[in-house]
């Protein structure tokens, strides 16, 4: 979401470490353009306004100007803040008695019953109990929706089926949810094209009956403007503790992400970077700024890979390689990993530098559809050829391309480059058993 507005920063940022010194001016120039860059991202004028005033009046200060590294300076204080501009940090705020409350509020078509599984997943996968609920008694493909999430996810839901009322309906999960032990409950809650008195009032009754310890409202990152006022109008007759920003991953300018906390003043919890169930993120505001100045996020890119690679699998893996290398076997099983950690596109973000090295790379090296297309290729070899591609000779090509829907080049492409993959790790494992076939 925030490539166009990485990308504009990055230039002005290298213009101004090309400098020995900064002048005032030379600061002034540069903060224009972030300025514009900013209102092209569709970020509210007066958060933009704010916040170029504030790293002005610390930019233009002697000790920065007269600095051997001015222009890293400039860059800390812009990263500084951002993460002031984005809020706090995200963190859930459990009740003194259980179970604590999450009540997920919305327009319609925000993503409120998806949220609200991917919320419950997060909990679950964090060591808790959660109890879904689905009390949007208005569209019954809302209970559907959840109680299939549920069935997918395994996760509890609760739906109440053949009553009527919404506010009954979470009175009465709450108390079987204490009486069953759950940590959590997730209310997933009716919405409405357009905000309304009888929209709000519902929610309000439900609020009451249910005293929940958070208040999330749930917003479609995509929506820009119409976020930020959605989020006020809520905010004022709901009262929220906290914001869930869907479609992050979307191809919109970003701007709500860096305007609706400032605007609102309601911190955003979690953010939405995808389709897939886990695709629910605890929002940091460091390392949200972090990408958006093309420096990468490390600790979320461990995070991910720490959850998705098996600790005894990778050990296996490494002793393999150490005796007798790896085989394609082992490379599907480590492409199917990846795929766990999400699209291609959002890993590559996660890498420091990469903003800076995009745009000399060639389409094809961060096309997500060669990922697929190996995975294909090898998935149509038979497990002997997977631990010994020397025996693929050209008949054994032209099955493989067919039953992958490719060429036969493109299965040699794939053989020569886990050609280079192997000469690779031999080399940084100095194996000293077996050599593998060569080919």
């Amino acid at each position: 979401m925030f490539e166009v507005l990485t990308d504009k920063l990055t230039l002005v940022f290298r213009r101004l470490s090309g400098k020995g010194r900064l002048t005032e001016k030379e600061v002034d120039e540069a903060l224009r353009e972030v300025r514009l860059a900013l209102l092209e991202a569709d970020v509210h004028f007066r958060v933009v306004g704010d916040f170029i005033g504030r790293v002005r009046e610390r930019a233009v200060k002697a000790e920065v100007l007269e600095s051997l590294t001015p222009a890293q300076h400039v860059i800390k204080i812009v990263n500084d803040e951002l993460i002031a501009t984005l809020g706090p940090p995200g963190k859930l705020a459990p009740a003194e008695r259980r179970p604590s409350v999450a009540m997920l509020v919305g327009l319609q078509g925000s993503g409120k019953t998806t949220s609200a599984a991917k919320l419950a997943l997060h909990l679950q996968r964090t060591g808790q109990k959660p109890l879904l609920v689905a009390a949007d008694l208005r569209r019954p493909a809302a209970i559907e929706q959840l109680e299939t999430l549920g069935r997918q996810l395994n996760l509890p839901v609760y739906e109440g089926k053949g009553e009527g009322d919404a506010v009954l309906l979470c009175g009465r999960a709450k108390e079987m949810a204490s009486q069953a032990g759950y940590q959590w409950l997730i209310v997933d809650t009716g919405g409405r094209l357009h905000i309304d008195e009888e929209l709000m009032e519902e929610l309000m009754a439900m609020k009451k009956a249910l005293e929940p310890s958070e208040t999330l409202l749930v917003v479609d990152a995509m929506t820009g403007q119409d976020a930020l006022r959605s989020g006020q109008d809520f905010h004022s007759k709901v009262g929220l503790t906290g914001l869930i920003l869907t479609k992050l991953d979307g191809d919109a300018r970003g701007g709500a992400a860096l305007s609706i906390a400032s605007v609102t003043g309601v911190p955003i919890k979690f953010v939405g970077i995808g389709e897939r169930p886990e695709a629910l993120e605890p929002f940091y505001p460091d390392r949200i700024a972090s990408r958006i100045l093309g420096m990468g996020d490390v600790l979320t890119l461990v995070e991910k890979a720490q959850a998705t690679f098996d600790q005894s699998q990778a050990k296996v893996l490494e002793r393999k390689m150490r005796k007798e290398g790896l085989d394609l076997e082992d490379f599907l099983g480590q492409l199917q990993q990846m795929k766990k950690m999400g699209p291609l596109s959002q890993i590559l973000e996660m890498v420091p530098g990469f903003a800076s090295i995009k745009r000399r790379l060639t389409p094809e090296a961060t096309d997500e559809g060669q990922l697929k297309k190996a995975e294909a290729i090898i998935l149509s070899m038979t497990p002997r050829e997977r631990r010994n591609p020397a025996i693929i000779d050209g008949s054994r090509r032209r099955r493989i391309a067919r039953g992958s829907g490719s060429t036969p080049q493109d299965v040699s492409h794939l053989i020569n480059q886990f050609r280079e993959v192997q000469k690779l790790m031999r080399q940084m494992s100095g194996t000293k058993g077996r050599t593998p076939p060569r080919f």
